[in-house]
């Protein structure tokens, strides 16, 4: 092979790599939250389990942090810490994630926005994933802000 055909193949194949890093980037960067919400349905009826971070049970941030995962984001996985890393946003868009303060003086809940006053978490013992309204008396009183991996 002559050394012009092999800077050709690796000018194309440069080519090619930047294009695939270039689509990734705008993917993330123009994505809406659809796919967040999309994956997060697939998970509604999955038991509840402390601790758990799989679909055979999720907690509330097992749930989060294995939804966006599959989403193509790294997040931390307590709840604590994805309101502390993630970008605060004052009015959610579906696949930000909520938090609540339902214990101690930090984070201590976290679902996924799906849009019209709902989001989808893992709520507690004997319960499965399934969706709630931040309306509700219980939701509202505990509410205490949104985070999203999305720059708005």
């Amino acid at each position: 092979m002559t050394r012009a055909r092999v800077l050709i193949l690796f000018s194309i194949f440069v080519f090619l790599a930047s294009a695939a890093v270039e689509a990734t980037e705008r993917r993330v960067t123009l994505s809406d939250g659809s796919d967040i919400v999309r994956i997060a349905r697939q998970y509604l009826g999955v038991p509840y389990q402390y601790g758990g971070n799989s679909p055979s049970g999720f907690d509330c941030s097992g749930l989060t942090s294995y939804v966006l995962n599959q989403a193509g984001y790294q997040i931390p996985r307590s709840a604590r810490n994805q309101y502390g890393r993630l970008n605060p946003v004052r009015v959610p868009k579906p696949g930000d994630l909520m938090f609540f303060r339902t214990s101690g003086t930090t984070a201590s809940h976290v679902g996924i926005y799906v849009g019209n006053y709902q989001f989808i978490h893992a709520p507690s013992s004997g319960k499965p994933v399934g969706y709630a309204d931040i309306r509700t008396n219980y939701w509202k009183t505990r509410y205490i802000g949104s985070r999203s991996v999305f720059n708005y």
